[in-house]
């Protein structure tokens, strides 16, 4: 099914009847990017962001993890090694050889795992707001509400607003939860956290010479400019860490057209 805005650009979704992998393509441009989303969201959750991407410049193929969305009922061991093989298999079947990979947050870890999969198909990385190659470290109390939130929507709250620097509207925060609970099975939520929270892929891409752009917001109170800098900019030798004024851990929602700006002019260079 698809839907065409105000300004006619379509948004395809593709689910099933000649594609093994049900996924949200948008655009036929000769740029080709697999698009992975965090740890709340699906490729439902990318804000307007979807009626900003160039669509005659890019070819946009938006992933739901299983577990979630349009995959929600996908047998699935919830790690990040099966998020790679899926995201293989999609391009498969989409006949792309080569791709550049945006990931969000966990997603950011996954397309990692990914490059460390099949690093010759890979031409670019793009991590918004991402998770590091190395284990998440945690306090206890911050490993208790993580942890914690895979059973309680109000734990899931109070993520959202650390994450965004305590700015965003209460309506705004009460949709994301619901997003989040309505859309993810329990036992994904919790398992994609038990997965990606203490692997290390660090040693496996430190020296890898793909071009990497890391974008953090502005106002993310967890994963910041400095956490970029000492993690991704450290371990791969062309990155460039940029900060999106105005934004915490959602720029897609917060700030959708400098998001947008940013990440077409990286892959168009």
């Amino acid at each position: 099914m698809g839907r065409t805005n105000g300004v006619g650009i379509h948004h395809t979704v593709t689910q099933g009847e000649r594609m093994a992998i049900a996924h949200r393509r948008i655009g036929t441009g000769p740029v080709r990017v697999i698009v992975l989303h965090d740890w709340f969201g699906t490729s439902d959750n990318w804000g307007s962001v979807l009626d900003y991407l160039d669509p005659k410049g890019f070819s946009y193929a938006f992933l739901d993890y299983r577990g979630y969305g349009r995959r929600r009922d996908v047998p699935s061991r919830y790690t990040l090694p099966e998020i790679a093989d899926d995201v293989l298999g999609l391009a498969d079947e989409l006949g792309w050889d080569t791709f550049s990979l945006l990931g969000h947050s966990m997603g950011g870890k996954a397309v990692q795992q990914v490059l460390v999969r099949a690093p010759e198909r890979i031409e670019k990385l793009i991590g918004l707001c991402p998770v590091p190659a190395a284990p998440y470290a945690m306090d206890d109390a911050t490993h208790a509400l993580f942890y914690g939130a895979a059973g309680d929507p109000a734990k899931r709250r109070t993520i959202l607003d650390l994450v965004t620097g305590h700015r965003a509207s209460g309506h705004w925060l009460d949709r994301m939860v619901a997003h989040s609970v309505e859309v993810s099975r329990p036992e994904a939520f919790a398992g994609y956290l038990a997965d990606w929270q203490p692997r290390d892929l660090s040693s496996a891409v430190k020296g890898n010479t793909v071009p990497v752009l890391v974008l953090v917001g502005e106002y993310d109170l967890a994963l910041t400019a400095d956490v970029m800098r000492a993690t991704w900019q450290a371990w791969y030798p062309d990155c460039r860490v940029v900060t999106v004024p105005g934004a915490g851990h959602y720029p897609p929602h917060e700030t959708p057209v400098a998001f947008v700006t940013e990440v077409e002019a990286y892959l168009r260079g």
